[in-house]
């Protein structure tokens, strides 16, 4: 374990972070599109809400192995982000008959995004990433403390 080691699983979970504000500001800002991909049939589809799945690094069965073996002086620790997922909710349906992607009945297919929802998450990713950079800054702290104990 080095010094830094901390300071690295603080810059993991910041990235990671960054990613997941980053596509809550594009389900926001996609909120009301109609027409984001173009399906199997070749209609428009709406956009769909898209969400970050996180991963703890480092905790493969290959690591662990490593480390037992004494081969991993500096475990790889924190969190990455594996993929970007599509919610699979159904679309919101909204009565506007003369929209140009309504239906024969009125109804125009909607994002399956609810801009209050991503609202909250917004927030919860925005203290997520202030902890972190207050983790990192108290662990700069410390190190700098040490430093000045040399002298």
């Amino acid at each position: 374990m080095t010094i830094f080691h901390s300071m690295n699983v603080s810059a993991s979970a910041l990235t990671a972070q960054r990613m997941r504000m980053d596509t809550i500001s594009s389900n926001i800002a996609n909120a009301e599109t109609t027409r984001a991909t173009i399906g199997a049939d070749g209609e428009w589809l709406p956009y769909r809400r898209k969400s970050v799945v996180f991963e703890p690094r480092g905790s493969s069965f290959h690591s662990y192995l490593q480390q037992a073996r004494g081969n991993s002086a500096s475990p790889d620790k924190g969190v990455r982000v594996t993929e970007i997922r599509e919610d699979d909710a159904p679309f919101r349906m909204e009565y506007n008959p003369n929209h140009p992607d309504a239906d024969e009945n009125g109804y125009v297919a909607m994002p399956n995004v609810d801009p209050l929802r991503e609202m909250v998450d917004l927030m919860s990713a925005t203290r997520s990433y202030e902890a972190n950079v207050t983790a990192m800054n108290a662990t700069k702290s410390i190190l700098l403390k040490a430093l000045e104990i040399g002298k």
